[in-house]
């Protein structure tokens, strides 16, 4: 089989992660179809792939039943509110998303006896009691409270899918992605980087939640994308760690925007929010070991890359 006659369904590829991947895919010269309902995904994300003869749309909503036409290889399924504001607001979605959109992409990849790649979440480990995580962590998560719509449903897609690779023989992998960050981010999806981003370019003071000394570790978009690639194309089945792991203090994140943009730090205060994390770092010890992966991109550069684009973005938007 040669590299132009693979085929990939993209679950979720409008989103932030999602385009990326898909333009990676096509670079490689596999067509792709990208499966997404715009509940978060963006149509300008697809900018650069719309008129790619390697690329396909299809709109649907991967909660309910749903079909590709012709022959499938790979399956990534990357399709779930991913920010807290948006799993905040979408609660139901995302829990269905990650119950049924999983299973429904699952049944997809078995009909084609295609690799099956869930892209999961440092959030299973929620409040970490284990530092740094490992793959083998069970994890720390409040099964009632408001982040648990996002965290249970991974856990759950996570449950999902080891039991199709043990009952179906199904082909799959899990990565759990932590901390992701580069273009195509929105300003208000809740995360801390392009919070902070956009406070620092308006020149807004920087919302700290808490005292701002938890911490996260930072992962460029590209080096999550390479990884990301690296577990589909291998025939491990995870859950593999894909991160950074060059932990940092939330206020550290905003004094490198801050000096980033040249301006002059200046914050202000929220409280908490409820079962927010105070520690996540990954330990990826199995991503360098069997992937050979490790991320390559300097937090500062993948910050300067970030804020170039946002710069583009915006000029672009006022013309």
């Amino acid at each position: 089989m040669t590299e132009v006659s693979r085929r990939a369904v993209v679950t979720g590829g409008a989103g932030f992660i999602g385009s990326h991947l898909c333009e990676r895919l096509v670079e490689q010269g596999i067509a792709v179809v990208c499966v997404d309902d715009f509940s978060t995904g963006r149509r300008e994300n697809l900018a650069g792939l719309i008129d790619s003869p390697l690329f396909r749309l299809v709109e649907a909503d991967v909660s309910e039943p749903f079909t590709v036409e012709g022959p499938v290889d790979y399956v990534a399924h990357l399709a779930s509110p991913a920010s807290p504001f948006d799993y905040l607001r979408l609660p139901l979605e995302t829990l269905r998303v990650g119950s049924a959109g999983t299973e429904n992409a699952l049944r997809l990849a078995v009909a084609n006896r295609a690799r099956f790649l869930l892209t999961s979440t440092s959030e299973v480990y929620g409040d970490p009691a284990e530092h740094p995580q490992r793959e083998s962590y069970w994890g720390n998560v409040n099964p009632i409270g408001p982040r648990a719509v996002y965290d249970e449903a991974k856990r759950y897609a996570e449950a999902v899918t080891s039991a199709y690779r043990r009952t179906l023989g199904a082909d799959t992998a899990i990565a759990r992605l932590f901390n992701c960050f580069g273009p195509r981010m929105r300003r208000d999806d809740g995360r801390v980087v392009p919070t902070f981003v956009g406070q620092a370019l308006a020149g807004e003071p920087l919302t700290l939640n808490g005292s701002g000394e938890q911490t996260r570790s930072l992962c460029y978009v590209d080096d999550t994308v390479r990884g990301l690639l690296a577990l589909l194309f291998s025939d491990l089945s995870g859950p593999v760690n894909i991160g950074g792991t060059g932990e940092l203090t939330v206020r550290e994140i905003a004094e490198l925007i801050a000096r980033e943009a040249g301006v002059e730090l200046r914050t202000v205060h929220q409280p908490l929010p409820q079962d927010d994390p105070g520690r996540r770092c990954p330990d990826i010890g199995i991503a360098r070991t069997r992937l050979g992966w490790k991320p390559e991109v300097p937090t500062a550069e993948g910050l300067h890359r970030t804020m170039a684009w946002w710069t583009a973005a915006a000029q672009e938007a006022r013309v």
